[in-house]
């Protein structure tokens, strides 16, 4: 499995205008010597909550870890739901985001990314018995996703049909779908892996209805005017696929000994 690096065009953006920098956010970082990543803590394997330790931990979490490293300062973690990502980053109470952060246009106004450091295959998850194969069997259906998600956005494009209902987690959107209180849960791909395996004993065991509603790149959200601190982001991720550590983090998350 290769990781992807594709540069999204808002980092691009970023580093073309240097001069409307008002700080420096880099120095920032190193004088105060810590890195606070935000990262949602609810999204399995990207960031949750180990069950036995009670850390956060995942994909995310350890690719921001990286970052820190690349700083020579240690992380801390601070949970935010998805809805606050881009208000928590803009105004200062984090320096970075590792949270599933899809790349739309709305969002690269707002903020800069990173390259991108994954690439996630957005689907829908429904109830086995509901016979629900295809995408065009979900128009003028029911659909959960989390409230200011990119799987959000992308069912009320792709299914305008669709009656989206949003909730504040995946676990109380899943819970709607299990509940019969929609037709259908939008998220990505691995995350629905993760469930379908959970209920395939249950009473209510779920597919995921294989053609992909939307691709899209994740990038790690950095705040607008720090083009130096952007450029490290980006130098270290570089140099995570040069060195194979990128390739051996994916593996860890995402290789032939886990369930993805």
């Amino acid at each position: 499995m290769k990781t992807f690096h594709l540069v999204l065009g808002a980092a691009v953006a970023g580093l073309l205008s240097l001069g409307a920098a008002q700080a420096d956010q880099l120095a920032d970082i190193k004088a105060r010597g810590k890195l606070i990543c935000g990262t949602l803590g609810t999204s399995q394997p990207f960031s949750y909550q180990d069950p036995k330790t009670r850390e956060i931990i995942g994909y995310d979490v350890e690719m921001c870890g990286r970052i820190a490293k690349s700083l020579g300062v240690p992380m801390e973690l601070k949970a935010i739901s998805v809805d606050a990502r881009i208000p928590e980053l803009t105004q200062g109470r984090v320096d970075i985001l590792a949270a599933n952060l899809g790349w739309t246009k709305a969002r690269a106004e707002q903020i800069d990314y990173s390259h991108s450091y994954f690439v996630s295959q957005q689907k829908i998850l429904v109830r086995r018995d509901s016979n629900i194969t295809t995408l065009d069997q979900l128009k003028g259906q029911k659909i959960s996703a989390v409230k200011g998600s990119s799987s959000e956005q992308g069912v009320r494009r792709d299914i305008p049909s669709a009656q989206t209902l949003t909730f504040q987690d995946g676990t109380a959107a899943f819970l709607a779908l299990q509940q019969g209180k929609v037709n259908g849960f939008c998220a990505s791909e691995l995350v629905l892996v993760k469930l379908k395996e959970q209920t395939d004993a249950s009473a209510n065991p779920v597919d995921i209805v294989r053609q992909s509603l939307f691709v899209e790149p994740w990038g790690l959200g950095i705040r607008k005017g720090e083009p130096a601190f952007l450029k490290h982001v980006n130098d270290a991720l570089a140099q995570m696929e040069q060195s194979g550590e990128a390739a051996r983090v994916f593996q860890q998350w995402f290789g032939p000994e886990t369930s993805y």
